[in-house]
């Protein structure tokens, strides 16, 4: 009981007095934009325009993020084309830059030059093709820089990528208004798609919406209070429920209402990645087409047979049925 009622204390006193704060958004955003704010992904829909093509392009945060299947691609793409471009130098040099000494030589120059920029790239060395006067030494000089420099940031990638924590959170695609209790609710599930563990996760979230306030309309942001704002573990599934009672800023309130309304159901969600032991953050949100009335979601959980550990169906995450 203390603990509900300390929940309750600190999700009404965090907008105490602040019920147009924009929550960084800012007030233009707040009071012109008819996108919606946060889409399901959990990107911003504004635009950041002026900025240099560098810092919109920074390419350590975009090698960072991107997805591994393309990082590696974007690895294996430069390495080809790195050597392709001193395989390129090497022939500049003229047919006897490289002498080959091996029992089949290879006939064609330009493979011939590329085998061996691998070789050097790679410090390998397998001493049947070498570098013959002093120009297209200095090229094995400069890959050979190119290639202490290449593989270092290449290898401190890798490690940034394993070592940053990252939340894979999924949310259900729809938010359902159900019965709960004596009176509905606003519920939406998530489940952990990761074999690590999420502790301490806690949630909030807010309906924003227009209303019109001394004659002018306004966006308004009110905290939705939660039946449970923080689970301390998660490893199965959370179903977020908003208890719509007479304090709730979504009490009489119709699917028409929110249409009208502009309104959007904001949510941010804040975990500790066990394995880590950092603070990881998910977001997503639903728009009023997004939140079906009258129905509830099915039961994610799999029968079991005797002594069989409790499992869910992650498949049914955002299967809902009519009341």
């Amino acid at each position: 009981m203390l603990n509900q009622n300390a929940d309750k204390n600190y999700q009404t006193s965090m907008f105490a007095g602040q019920d147009n704060q924009d929550l960084g958004f800012g007030s233009v955003v707040a009071r012109e934009s008819r996108q919606r704010l946060l889409n399901q992904d959990g990107s911003f829909n504004v635009q950041r325009k002026g900025l240099s093509d560098f810092a919109l392009r920074n390419i350590y945060h975009w090698l960072l993020t991107m997805a591994w299947w393309k990082f590696l691609g974007f690895v294996v793409a430069l390495y080809l084309g790195i050597n392709v471009v001193f395989a390129i130098l090497f022939l500049l040099c003229g047919d006897d830059a490289l002498a080959e000494t091996s029992a089949a030589p290879i006939g064609n120059l330009f493979l011939r030059a590329f085998f061996f920029s691998v070789h050097t790239f790679g410090t390998i060395g397998y001493g049947t093709i070498s570098p013959v006067g002093t120009l297209s030494n200095v090229f094995v000089t400069a890959e050979s820089i190119v290639s202490i420099l290449l593989q270092a940031l290449v290898t401190g990638m890798f490690f940034a990528r394993f070592s940053r924590p990252t939340a894979q959170i999924k949310f259900s695609e729809k938010a359902v208004i159900a019965p709960y209790q004596k009176g509905r609710g606003l519920m939406f599930r998530l489940v952990n798609m990761r074999a690590s563990q999420l502790i301490e996760v806690g949630a909030q979230v807010l309906l924003t919406h227009f209303v019109e306030e001394n004659g002018r309309v306004v966006r308004r942001f009110d905290l939705l209070p939660l039946e449970r704002r923080k689970v301390s573990f998660f490893p199965l599934a959370w179903t977020v429920v908003h208890p719509i009672d007479e304090k709730s800023p979504l009490y009489r309130l119709t699917h028409e209402d929110l249409v009208k309304s502009d309104a959007e159901i904001l949510v941010l969600l804040t975990a500790i990645k066990e394995d880590f032991a950092q603070t990881v953050h998910a977001r997503s949100s639903y728009k009023p087409k997004e939140v079906v009335w009258d129905t509830k979601f099915v039961n994610i959980y799999n029968e079991r047979m005797k002594d069989e550990a409790i499992s869910i169906d992650v498949r049914r995450l955002s299967e809902i049925e009519k009341i």
